[in-house]
């Protein structure tokens, strides 16, 4: 499957962990990492839709700007 590349308006309401990878350029495997870390520790907030992880939009952008702010912090 092709690489898709994202902008945050054209990311869908309900990510995959693809859909995540392709837009910060990262494997699917760390997405799935970053998953399984709490929130709290630097992970991306996720919810399961039986045994399938899906994370809101509004979730991960957030998720991002709270990187960029911790950054700016040090």
């Amino acid at each position: 499957m092709p690489k898709q590349n994202y902008t945050a308006e054209s990311l869908p309401d309900i990510l995959t962990a693809q859909h995540i990878s392709d837009y910060l350029g990262i494997s699917r495997r760390r997405v799935y990492e970053l998953f399984q870390l709490k929130p709290d520790f630097g992970g991306i907030p996720n919810f399961e839709i039986g045994f399938s992880k899906r994370v809101d939009k509004q979730d991960f952008l957030q998720w991002i700007e709270a990187k960029k702010k911790e950054k700016a912090e040090k």
